[in-house]
């Protein structure tokens, strides 16, 4: 959502929220941390291409994700 403009990225946030209510998987692919802290139920950690770590709703927050992205844990 990066460029766009606020009214456009809550309407989408808001689309993303009805979806899930609705019992579907979203797949949500971000490098803005604040979205995928506040979006995500599951968070899968890439770095070099390849999956580093798969954090639960309670372990997703800025310093694990830039410590797993980083490869210090």
């Amino acid at each position: 959502t990066r460029g766009i403009d606020v009214g456009a990225k809550i309407e989408i946030f808001n689309i993303i929220n009805d979806l899930v209510a609705q019992q579907y998987a979203v797949i949500m692919i971000s490098s803005e941390m604040a979205e995928i802290i506040g979006m995500c139920d599951r968070v899968f950690v890439f770095r070099e291409g390849r999956t580093v770590k798969e954090l639960a709703k309670d372990e997703i927050n800025e310093q694990n994700l830039i410590n797993y992205s980083m490869g210090v844990m």
